[in-house]
């Protein structure tokens, strides 16, 4: 459908906010392209925590706000007569309409991200940026990839355990890899060799992409669950969800030797207790810790 337009307003962007849920949502977002929208978004309405999505998923919120961003020539009173012939809004559905300022919006979605310390060591730097400390140890990522860029507390978590560890020389198995965040700063960190697995071949091609970009791609080896290798390593990470972590216990258990260390995150605080004491079966594990409503459980294997 072609945009509906109009003249004489002088803000060069207007912006379309509309309540929804999971359920409804794509199918708003639809209907706002649909009317003209240059952009759409979505944001969280009521401050509900979520994980980080895989490669090639969207997770919505409970109660998602839809947005809607105009060009301000658009005639927004046809927009939204249009929208209210719409099933899923109706008549007089509620929204909010807003003006904004002009901007350089990829310069201004940039300006959001800045390098992030990890620990005592370790920094995540766009590409973009200066690197603030050239002596300590820089993985370059950009936050162009959702799933693990450092920004999410389950991920920030596992970046400061492993901070902490002296790597040099250890073998390592990053369990759900997304975008190969921890295995390329376990090997930054002086990992000797990193073993990816993920569910999805996206992440595996992420993973390489970021292992070159950081030179560390001879020394990370990519892998589909079904052809994942027989191996113990001297360090297990898995950040992926509590359902999956508890489910595959035997599976990501036996990566880790004897003696080995295993870091678990993906999960909330009220998910903790429980998972560390399904992996306790084999592991002494460490106290819990909390970043926001997320957690992270680590242990030690025993002989």
């Amino acid at each position: 459908m072609a945009p509906f337009r109009q003249t004489d307003l002088a803000m060069p962007w207007i912006q379309l906010k509309i309540d929804s849920n999971s359920a409804q949502a794509d199918e708003i977002a639809d209907l706002l392209t649909e009317s003209g929208a240059q952009a759409v978004s979505f944001l969280d309405a009521k401050d509900t925590p979520m994980y980080e999505p895989k490669p090639g998923e969207t997770l919505l919120w409970p109660d998602t706000l839809v947005i809607g961003l105009y060009d301000a020539g658009d005639d927004m009173k046809a927009v939204i007569e249009y929208l209210s012939q719409q099933a899923v809004l109706g008549p007089n559905f509620a929204h909010k309409l807003d003006q904004l300022e002009d901007k350089d919006w990829e310069r201004e979605w940039m300006d959001n991200f800045h390098p992030m310390k990890f620990g005592q060591r370790l920094w995540i730097c766009p590409s973009w940026r200066d690197i603030p400390e050239p002596d300590a140890v820089n993985v370059m990522l950009d936050p162009g990839l959702a799933f693990g860029t450092g920004t999410h507390p389950t991920t920030s978590l596992c970046l400061q355990w492993l901070d902490g560890l002296d790597l040099a020389d250890k073998t390592v198995v990053d369990f759900g890899c997304g975008s190969g965040i921890l295995g390329i700063a376990a090997l930054k960190l002086g990992a000797s060799e990193v073993t990816a697995i993920d569910i999805d071949p996206q992440a595996l091609e992420a993973t390489q992409a970021n292992a070159e970009r950081n030179q560390v791609a001879e020394k990370i080896h990519t892998y589909l669950p079904e052809d994942q290798p027989d191996l113990q390593a001297d360090v297990v990470v898995a950040n992926i969800l509590a359902g999956p972590l508890r489910e595959l216990r035997p599976i990501i258990s036996a990566y880790c030797r004897p003696g080995g260390q295993l870091v678990l995150s993906g999960l909330l605080e009220a998910q903790a207790e429980e998972l560390a004491h399904v992996y306790g079966q084999e592991f002494d594990m460490d106290p819990v810790a909390i970043e926001g409503e997320w957690a992270r459980v680590s242990g030690r294997k025993r002989s």
